[in-house]
């Protein structure tokens, strides 16, 4: 019980973390006002693409190990399921592989979202 309880814990630390980064990645850009010189104009930019990398790395870095974590918890269960049931094997191998699929695309589609952050916003 107290694996769970840590896992949870990191999970809502991770999730607080992503909340407080995303407003710097997907921040819009503010138009410049009179006087501005063309090297605060660089320099904002420069702050606006570096929080934009941080965020995206952040974000890769929770959705990869939330995945790892979900495959291996997957894989513990069904050998486990296995060992008790040989004869059972083929089901479980079938809906194991299933929601390994499934836990892939997942991750797929965050480092999708990444892309789009990085090279669109």
């Amino acid at each position: 019980m107290l694996n769970k309880k840590k896992l949870f814990a990191a999970l809502i630390a991770a999730a607080l973390l992503l909340v407080l980064c995303a407003p710097a990645a997907l921040a819009a850009e503010v138009p410049a006002a009179e006087g501005e010189t063309a090297a605060a104009l660089a320099l904002a930019e420069a702050q606006g693409t570096s929080s934009k990398a941080i965020a995206c790395a952040i974000m890769i870095a929770l959705a990869s190990a939330g995945g790892a974590i979900a495959i291996a918890l997957a894989s513990r269960k069904a050998n486990e399921s296995i060992a008790r049931q040989p004869e059972a094997s083929g089901e479980i191998r079938s809906g194991l592989m299933l929601s390994l699929v499934f836990i892939e695309t997942a991750i797929i589609y965050a480092l999708l979202v990444v892309i789009l952050v990085i090279f669109v916003l």
